[in-house]
């Protein structure tokens, strides 16, 4: 009878332990790149606001042409169109700007292009939501136009309706005329307006 010999190694046992060193250093490697590709999302504080400073400063001198070509036009000031384009659109950044190029909250009275969509109005001493029908343009600038024209020409039922914002000598006393004029049912809006101005040093494009 034959004896039973010793079993032969498995000539793949070295391979293995290659092919396993290479995961582990493979793992080591990727765990590094994820370390690197976090790093960027921990900003500190102060590269945050600098940040966001820019995009608004970006955004005060895209405006700034066009609202200065529209007070050689028609005397309304730069300060008042940029300030109130400022804290109608959120910096641009509302789903009513950013979308449909609607920067100051201008309603739709039967035009065709507009757009329904949630809004806030202060009613009887409160904030409500009500549906309205918003304007829908083509670009900022055509925002800006039709801003500057509501002034110009009033509303059917009142055409002088904000003549005294066109005339103001100073960005308070516009900003003062569009509340008694009715512009926004929001009781501190022409104090809004005034600090956002005040703020960011609107007054200078004047």
């Amino acid at each position: 009878m034959k004896k039973n010999k010793k079993p032969r190694q498995s000539p793949l046992r070295f391979p293995l332990i290659l092919a396993g060193l290479f995961l582990i250093v493979l793992s080591f490697v990727f765990s590094l790149r994820g370390l690197v590709d976090e790093a960027p999302r921990y900003m500190t504080e102060d590269a945050q606001q600098e940040n966001s400073q820019l995009s608004k400063e970006a955004f005060i001198e895209r405006l700034v042409p066009h609202a200065q070509t529209l007070q050689k036009g028609y005397g309304i000031l730069p300060s008042i169109i940029i300030g109130q384009a400022i804290l109608e659109s959120n910096w641009g950044n509302s789903e009513l700007s950013s979308k449909y190029n609607n920067l100051f909250g201008i309603k739709s009275f039967g035009h065709s292009d507009y757009v329904t969509m949630d809004t806030q109005e202060y009613v009887n001493g409160q904030w409500i939501t009500i549906q309205g029908d918003f304007r829908v343009y083509q670009s900022w600038e055509e925002s800006m136009d039709d801003h500057t024209m509501l002034f110009v020409n009033g509303v059917d039922w009142s055409p002088q309706k904000y003549e005294a914002v066109l005339t103001a000598p100073s960005y308070k006393e516009a900003a003062n005329a569009l509340q008694a004029a009715g512009y926004a049912t929001d009781p501190g809006y022409a104090n809004k307006v005034i600090q956002v101005i005040e703020t960011y040093h609107l007054d200078q494009y004047d």
